[in-house]
């Protein structure tokens, strides 16, 4: 797993082999093995490549010292002891680095519990209400209304009623809107009475 950290891209059994060798005697099968059971336990995923396969890690060199130190810790009969014991080989500056763990896990903890809380208050509280705008945005129609009105010289109208014309019943005074039957009439009042208009001056 270091040299698969290491490299950080995926190897073949080879390669890790020859890079062992440098240090220390070791056969393939044995590489080939403990890669095959990394896989199994779902450490390294792999691909085929050929007749052979390359390995790739699937989680960081810290998650896997964790998970190996927790199945160690499972494993003992007493907990609490394994701890105590496993707290007096460290040295001062593990013991510091774990309190530091401590805190940042706690806070991370009391971070996500306030974070649901809140966001439960405020559903159950409901949207919180809106300040009303400083200056209200007109309807969309009554706006435009006006601008029509700007644009042509006209006022809108307060009430629908005012620019309708008013019906009188009064014929205008036209020659065109007179009745056919007084002007028929008139011409006959002349024809029996010719001279009735004269005859008035006369006396």
């Amino acid at each position: 797993m270091t040299r698969v950290w290491k490299w950080n891209r995926p190897v073949t059994v080879r390669e890790v082999l020859e890079d062992l060798q440098r240090e220390r005697s070791i056969a393939y099968t044995t590489v080939m093995t403990v890669l095959d059971n990394l896989h199994q336990k779902g450490w390294v995923r792999r691909e085929a490549e050929g007749r052979a396969y390359r390995y790739e890690a699937v989680s960081t060199r810290a998650a896997y010292a964790a998970a190996l130190m927790n199945d160690a810790w499972s494993q003992s009969d007493n907990a609490a002891a394994a701890l105590v014991a496993f707290f007096g080989m460290m040295s001062d500056e593990q013991r510091q680095a774990l309190r530091d763990a401590v805190r940042i896990v706690e806070g991370t903890r009391e971070g996500r519990t306030e974070g649901i809380t809140g966001r439960t208050a405020e559903g159950a509280a409901g949207e919180p209400a809106r300040e009303p705008a400083e200056h209200p945005a007109e309807p969309a129609g009554e706006g435009a209304r006006e601008d029509a009105g700007e644009d042509t010289g006209e006022r809108p109208a307060e009430h629908p009623g005012d620019d309708v014309p008013e019906v009188t019943g009064e014929v205008p005074d036209t020659p065109e809107a007179a009745p056919a039957g007084e002007t028929a009439g008139t011409a006959e009042s002349g024809d029996r009475n010719p001279g009735s208009a004269q005859g008035g001056h006369g006396r």
